[in-house]
């Protein structure tokens, strides 16, 4: 038995039952285990926003060796079986991190100068930046070649604050005094659990491990892995295979993470839908399609842009519904390219806690499963 097994059985066990209902059911936990395996696997793979390459070479590896066709583009990883139009998912696989921007100097990766004209200010990213400004603190970090991903050193981060000329979080690492501008810099990051839950930077290198994953279970249709979505770029990316292919579509999944102010809110479901987000309407098939699957599999979920909805309606400034890679796709391409999102309920939004619970993760894959023929 694999030690995340053991962890998986410890979980599931009456006596190490967690208090939290959404993490009861040892049905909806089973067969966890060589997911786990994957996810805590791709965690150790630096693959910082703009410094992807070496994790798509990762991917790629992964994926060819359970049999689909990868096709590697600028800024997107393609992987197909031998149904490519049934069903296409999507995930973006850039988590944020640093980039050394000058002598002893390190910005957040997502939002250096060079991308901020991708930025619109809506964005979820953009407006939780205030609200991470002080969690970086002792945090270690590892730097990294650019594009090999070799590991050439490693610092903690001693202060982080926002730079209103610069419109970025700038950061103080002790132990990197000696990086060239353009290095990129990781979170050191290791998959931790905790009583039901598991916590790293999960967005979203936890949904190219359940893409993975449901190849290696028999997923015959097509997975789009995505570039820079953290800097607002993934979604050209996208477009641009779309265009180069000639393919529309109505049921592209973009499998993501979804942020809960706390961990009561979180739990309130085990998958979040979306109808819609700041950018357009998403396509109501398959929107509908997931919600009915989940009913049918007894899996509870909620739409998120209710749930910001209602929360607007005690709030003095307004929540964004955000700009998501389905919503800029959709409204880019007049609705010829469109699709749904699913995503997995979390806390601790873009920082190297960032917490789900195992039952919304086991929901995610049984409901993804129910493609597979």
């Amino acid at each position: 038995m694999s030690p995340l097994n053991l962890v998986v059985d410890q979980l599931i066990a009456p006596e190490a039952a967690p208090r939290s209902t959404v993490a009861t059911d040892p049905i909806a936990l089973e067969g966890l285990g060589d997911f786990l395996e994957i996810l805590q696997f791709l965690i150790r793979e630096p693959s910082v926003v703009g410094s992807e390459d070496s994790f798509f070479r990762v991917l790629r590896r992964e994926l060819e060796e359970v049999g689909a066709v990868v096709t590697h583009y600028h800024g997107v990883l393609v992987a197909q079986g031998r149904r490519p139009h049934e069903l296409m998912l999507s995930a973006h696989i850039d988590r944020h991190g640093l980039l050394c921007t000058g002598p002893n100097e390190f910005q957040y990766a997502a939002f250096i100068a060079g991308n901020q004209s991708e930025l619109t200010g809506d964005s979820v990213s953009e407006q939780m930046l205030n609200t991470i400004e002080n969690r970086f603190q002792g945090q270690r970090v590892q730097a990294h070649l650019p594009y090999t991903g070799t590991y050439i050193g490693q610092g903690i981060i001693t202060n982080s604050y926002i730079c209103p000329e610069r419109h970025n979080l700038i950061f103080e690492v002790e132990g990197l005094e000696y990086l060239q501008p353009g290095t990129p810099v990781s979170f050191l990051d290791r998959l931790q659990f905790n009583n039901g839950y598991i916590s790293a930077q999960l967005d979203n290198v936890i949904s190219a491990a359940i893409i993975i994953f449901l190849f290696r279970c028999g997923f015959e249709g097509t997975a789009l892995f995505t570039a820079q979505e953290e800097s607002g770029r993934s979604w050209r990316y996208a477009l641009s295979w779309f265009q180069r292919q000639r393919i529309s579509t109505q049921r592209l999944v973009a499998l993501d993470t979804s942020p809960y102010h706390s961990r009561e809110a979180a739990d309130e479901q085990l998958v979040t839908l979306r109808r819609k987000d700041a950018s357009a309407d998403f396509a109501p098939g398959i929107t509908q399609e997931l919600a009915d699957r989940c009913t049918e599999l007894a899996i509870s979920y909620s739409y998120k842009d209710d749930y910001i909805a209602a929360q607007n309606l005690t709030r003095p400034k307004p929540y964004s519904l955000g700009r998501t890679e389905m919503g800029r796709l959709t409204a880019a391409t007049d609705g010829s390219v469109t699709g749904t999102t699913l995503q997995i309920p979390t806390t601790e939004y873009h920082t190297a806690t960032e917490t789900a619970s195992l039952a919304s993760v086991s929901a995610v894959i049984r409901l993804l499963q129910t493609f597979i023929k």
